[in-house]
Parts: C-alpha cells; structure tokens; sequence
C-alpha cells in the first residue's frame, strides 16, 4: 500500500510506502514510523597529520571524502562540515592519535559542534607527556539531527607541541589514520 497523506497509525503494524519521502514506513503507537533501509552509514578518515597554528584556539578536522556514504557525506564548499541528508538518530564513534613532540604536559580537547554550535557536555580532555609518544583518544555518542543539519569535529591543543599524527605503512603495519569518524544511523 502507498501511503497518500490520510492513513492513519491507530493499528500497530500496518506497513505502508511513503510516496513523498520515498522509504517504507511503518505504524506504532499511533505515528508513522520509517523502516532504514538506505542512508545508514559513513566511514570518514584524516590520512595526513594536522597541526594547530596557534596554542589555545579551536580548528575542525578536515576528513577525505568518505567511504561507504549513504546521505551523508562533507559540505561541498566546506569540507570541515559533515552534512545529514536524512532526519534521525546516528551514532558517531570518533577516534584520534595524538602526539607531542615536548616532553612537557599537552593536553588536546576535542568536541562536536552542531550547525555552528558547540555541543555541551561531550568534550574529551587527553593529557599527553611523553616526547614522540602516540595515543588513541576515542568517544562514541548518538546524536539527533534534523536533514541538512551538519556536524563539525573540533580540537584544541594547550601547546603547539602536540598534534594529530598520521603513520603511513611500513610493511608489515598498516598506514593509521590520524582521525576516524564512524557513523552509523540507528532510526528515522
């Protein structure tokens, strides 16, 4: 059945299509619910390092172009935005390595920022004392997004010293990205 505009979703399970949206929806506790299918997923990498200018100022980590997209891939004109084509709930598992090369304390901070706007309490604080050592820092969240909306990666460094760290392959080890963004959609 295609869904026109005047069903309703009193009944549990009625499955229909969605002939505006153009995916399958299904009803539950009385609203139209869409069943993924399609615009699930992304993979985004940082294969070359990135440093900071300035100590104490935030920058965005600028990823390649994804793999694996499905509506959602970097802006067009910017390619520090990551835009959702779709509505809904994804979870994003980032992950960094970071290095100094001080042998003093560097601490690194890393936040999402929604449409422009830093999200509170999702910041990860790293400290780093180790002159030439390398370490993963890593969050997962689930966020909400409305289509369009776009998410940006931002870090800041207490010390120019510090810095994302790409590795390229050196047989037998693979090349290590400096960044990787998992994302995955839960729901519409």
């Amino acid at each position: 059945m295609q869904q026109t505009g005047g069903e309703s979703a009193a009944e549990d399970g009625v499955l229909m299509w969605d002939r505006i949206n153009e995916w399958p929806v299904v009803s539950y506790d009385g609203e139209w619910r869409q069943i993924v299918i399609r615009g699930g997923h992304a993979r985004f990498l940082r294969t070359t390092g990135q440093t900071a200018a300035s100590a104490d100022t935030a920058y965005s980590i600028t990823y390649d172009a994804p793999t694996g997209n499905t509506r959602i891939d970097r802006d067009a004109i910017n390619n520090e935005r990551i835009v959702f084509s779709e509505a809904g709930e994804y979870m994003l598992s980032f992950t960094a390595e970071i290095t100094s090369s001080s042998g003093s304390d560097v601490k690194f901070y890393f936040w999402p920022a929604k449409n422009g706007t830093n999200m509170d309490n999702m910041t990860v604080i790293k400290t780093i004392h180790n002159n030439g050592g390398t370490l993963v820092t890593s969050r997962t969240q689930i966020f909400t997004l409305a289509a369009n909306d776009y998410l940006e990666v931002n870090y800041m460094i207490d010390s120019t010293s510090g810095f994302l760290n790409y590795t390229a392959a050196s047989s037998p080890v693979p090349a290590i990205p400096a960044s990787t963004l998992a994302i995955t959609r839960l729901h519409g």
